[in-house]
């Protein structure tokens, strides 16, 4: 029909008709329905309605049936036709002359498709959308006429659907309009309406700014073995949406079809078992990590064993260290070296004059440890409250109040910063001595990468008291947080810890995560940052606070715990056995511990009992940005070592290997989520580097070497931090859920699996207040193929290998639900800044429950 003329003819018959004195509609509505279906094949269908004058006889129906809802209708679907066919769109402009009705402006956004947005901003439209916005704002008092005012947003956004599109509403000063409008709308509920749709205009047009750097790429670098000193490692195969170690994609992908494809459809691939990626004779290095199979008991003997295998144990002489502190006499100690033999030292007059007394935690052991630490940066000063310790909250802290548009208001302040740019002091500075109450703080990225800015601990001095000062981290990559839903930073004061009062507390007001302007300074411009903002007011003149995202938990807050732990078990009951597991790429020991329960005598009977105890495989902290995973190993730890007579019965039946950091070089050094390789150390399973990834290559080996002596593990566990959940709980593998949720072909039914996967989850449910079973997932994505929890579960065998997520943020269920942030069991949460050996902690310890 189209080919033969049809669009044609019907154009000119309703050219005719809508022209006569009084319009035949009983001709035109099935007129109008017939040339809308056929228009919306034909590609020319608005070239040729322009040159068939169609377009302006059609809106003078519209305009004269207004209040004819069928005709309306019909005329508004050919005007839709007109506009959106064609690549030109060219008749679109007649839509703009002359001024039409309310009723008319109020479909507008209809006309504006994406097929003729370009052709409308290059004839300028934009400077006409904001001129009619401005003049119906100033020409309605009585505010009578929103919904044109609305649909004319409506109409702005459609436009600044492309870059053209925003740059133009930016030259032809729409945000300044738009930001003068809103605030005039602020004053009347009414107007209410119009508030959002001009906020998220404004946001979506703020013009791009890079961060001002001079690289994208961290300040930290370190030599890969093998790569030439000036390489960096290429870009990072993980997504900055890419959650904790194995979050199941972004939000908005959960539901969705892309994440449906990410999901292994292959039922042979998932349940193959690939050949093990190293020679069998490589495994018997590891015969050293299992003591307990080879130790001959002695009843009278002392186990004391060494920290760390061969080199390190605690008691040499460390290398001179500093410590921050400040008196509440006089500001500052001063920092003066703190060595163990020196008399008097700084550490022992601290000691001497405030009598710390934290359980769990001995500053010169901590001081001890940290002397020998290896990092990039050489660091030689400690964070007061890792030296120093502190303690747990006394009561259950309640979840920082939102106040009602806060996001709003800290748009409207970044708009401000836009117009007027004269009022950003725009200078680097390294205290609160300055007279700006505002700063703005830009993370340094993982070293050896461009990427990963989430983590932060930070000294803040020269403060006056009761003033506020607001923080803005400009620079954040999560496209969300629970900073939007009650978390808030974590703050340690030295003059409350001097004076009795050793506590991280939570603090912050008006606390808030969004998208923000900035982009990469050398990168993709596309690239989104969103910013933290938070406003502390502090409570002494001139104190020294430190500030982080999450409770830190350091390498040598583990490596003094450790010591603690050994010295505290009765070595006739119970076997603990710290080991080396191997050196990091810096050269720090990763620790492995072992724990059982010794055998009640030397006989053949219970020694064949002991050596015959299932192993279960606990690992953590893979990722440094999630410190919540060392509290939560830290309890674990604690509870093994206990006289609960659930640890006893545990230790009794089971041989518990501890690997609780896996990646030390990148806690010491302050990354988020990579080690010293600029790599995701937990993307690094299936075929990790033994130089560039030695702790997942030899825990890897280890694991398959209690695989080759017939004790693979009952269950392996790999301890992550969520940052955009609540709660706890466990990622697992199923072959069937996967097969099922990727809506393979395949028939499920026939399927035959051990469901014994679900056993742990349905326990921890029933036994946990802070666990979620609601929240578990057992599928194996594509994505995640390389991660610890699918390697251990397909190459391995290990039918219970899971992911444990803990929040940064307490629960929406059960008896933590009601709006509180749990504090932990126990109070030696300790960490190091100095060291930016930094980590966030979890707001809880789980007893882990392992039932026979």
């Amino acid at each position: 029909m189209i080919s033969k003329g049809g669009s044609e003819a019907l154009l000119s018959a309703l050219v005719t008709t809508a022209r006569s004195f009084s319009p035949n509609f009983t001709i035109l509505l099935p007129l109008l329905h017939l040339l809308a279906k056929v228009g919306h094949r034909d590609r020319r269908i608005g070239m040729k309605a322009e040159k068939a004058e169609a377009v302006l006889p059609t809106l003078t129906l519209l305009k004269q049936n207004v209040k004819h809802a069928r005709r309306t209708a019909a005329c508004l679907w050919v005007l839709q036709v007109f506009c959106s066919s064609g690549r030109e769109g060219r008749s679109s402009h007649s839509l703009f002359n002359p001024l039409p009705s309310r009723r008319l402006i109020n479909h507008f956004h209809i006309f504006l498709s994406e097929a003729n947005v370009r052709a409308a901003v290059a004839n300028g439209y934009v400077s006409a959308l904001l001129k009619l916005y401005e003049d119906w704002h100033n020409k309605d008092p009585n505010n009578e006429t929103i919904p044109i005012r609305l649909a004319l947003l409506h109409c702005l956004h459609q436009t600044t659907h492309c870059s053209a599109g925003r740059d133009a509403l930016v030259a032809q000063g729409g945000i300044s309009l738009l930001y003068h409008t809103t605030q005039t709308c602020l004053a009347s509920k009414g107007l209410e309406s119009l508030v959002d749709p001009a906020v998220q205009l404004m946001r979506k047009c703020y013009p791009k700014c890079p961060l001002p750097l001079t690289s994208d790429q961290s300040v930290y670098t370190f030599p890969l073995p093998g790569r030439p000193a000036d390489t960096a490692p290429g870009p990072q195969d993980v997504s900055v949406e890419d959650d904790s170690d194995d979050d199941i994609g972004n939000e908005e992908a959960d539901c969705g079809k892309e994440y449906d494809d990410d999901l292994e459809s292959d039922v042979n691939k998932l349940r193959s078992r690939p050949e093990p990626d190293r020679p069998l004779e490589q495994l018997g290095q590891y015969v050293r990590l299992c003591p307990e199979l080879h130790h001959d008991f002695q009843v009278n003997t002392v186990l004391l064993f060494s920290t760390v295998e061969g080199d390190q144990d605690g008691k040499g002489e460390p290398p001179e260290n500093h410590l921050q502190a400040c008196d509440f006499h006089s500001h500052f100690l001063s920092s003066s070296s703190v060595k163990q033999d020196s008399h008097p030292s700084m550490v022992d007059r601290l000691l001497e004059k405030h009598g710390a007394c934290i359980p769990h935690h001995d500053p010169r052991m901590y001081t001890a440890a940290a002397a020998l630490t290896k990092s990039i940066p050489e660091y030689s000063i400690l964070a007061f409250p890792d030296f120093w310790g502190h303690l747990p909250p006394q009561s259950k802290e309640p979840m920082a109040g939102r106040k009602p548009n806060v996001q709003r208001k800290k748009v409207f302040e970044d708009v401000q910063r836009l117009l007027n740019p004269e009022d950003i002091i725009d200078e680097v500075v390294f205290d609160l001595e300055d007279p700006s109450h505002e700063y703005d703080l830009i993370l340094n990225a993982d070293a050896n990468c461009s990427q990963h800015h989430q983590w932060f601990y930070f000294e803040v001095s020269g403060m006056a008291a009761n003033v506020p000062y607001r923080f803005n981290i400009i620079n954040c990559e999560k496209a969300n947080s629970q900073f939007n839903y009650g978390m808030q930073p974590v703050l340690y004061s030295v003059r409350e810890a001097l004076e009795g009062r050793p506590n991280w507390v939570r603090t912050g007001t008006e606390v808030c995560y969004y998208r923000n302007s900035f982009c990469p300074s050398r990168g993709q411009k596309s690239t989104s940052f969103y910013t933290l903002t938070f406003t502390v007011t502090f409570k002494h003149n001139e104190d020294v606070c430190y500030l982080a995202y999450h409770y830190p938990y350091t390498y040598s807050a583990l490596q003094s715990h450790l010591q603690v732990l050994q010295q505290s078990v009765d070595p006739r009951k119970l076997f603990f056995r710290q080991q080396s597991l191997c050196n990091t790429l810096a050269g720090n020991p990763c620790p492995l511990v072992t724990i059982t329960a010794c055998p009640s005598s030397k006989s053949w009977k219970d020694l064949h009992q002991l050596r015959n105890r299932p192993c279960v495989v606990l690992t953590a902290r893979v990722h440094p940005g999630e410190s919540n995973a060392s509290w939560v190993m830290k309890g674990t730890l604690e509870f093994l070592c206990s006289s609960d007579p659930v640890a006893e019965t545990l230790r009794e039946a089971y041989i518990f290997k501890i690997i609780p950091m896996l990646n030390p070089d990148g806690v010491i050094n302050g990354t988020h989520r990579c080690s010293l390789n600029g790599e995701d150390l937990n993307r690094q399973w299936m075929k990790p580097d033994p130089v560039l990834s030695p702790t997942i290559y030899h825990a890897k080996g280890f694991l398959y070497y209690l695989n080759s002596i017939g004790r693979t593990p009952l269950v392996f566990c790999d301890y992550h931090g969520h940052s955009r959940k609540k709660n706890v709980f466990l990622y697992g593998c199923s072959v069937k859920e996967t097969v099922w949720q990727s809506g393979s072909a395949v028939n499920t039914a026939t399927l035959k699996e051990d469901p014994g996967y679900r056993t742990i989850p349905k326990t921890l449910d029933r036994i946990a207040p802070a666990f979620s079973f609601n929240s578990c997932n057992y599928l194996v994505e594509k994505s995640r193929e390389a991660t610890a929890r699918v390697v251990v579960w397909r190459e391995m065998g290990v039918l219970r290998s899971y992911t444990m997520e803990s929040t940064y943020n307490g629960c929406d269920q059960g008896v933590f639900k009601v709006g509180t942030q749990r504090p932990l069991r126990n109070g030696s949460y300790i960490m190091k800044r100095g060291r930016n050996e930094h980590l966030p902690k979890a707001i809880w310890v789980i007893r882990l429950a392992l039932l026979k």
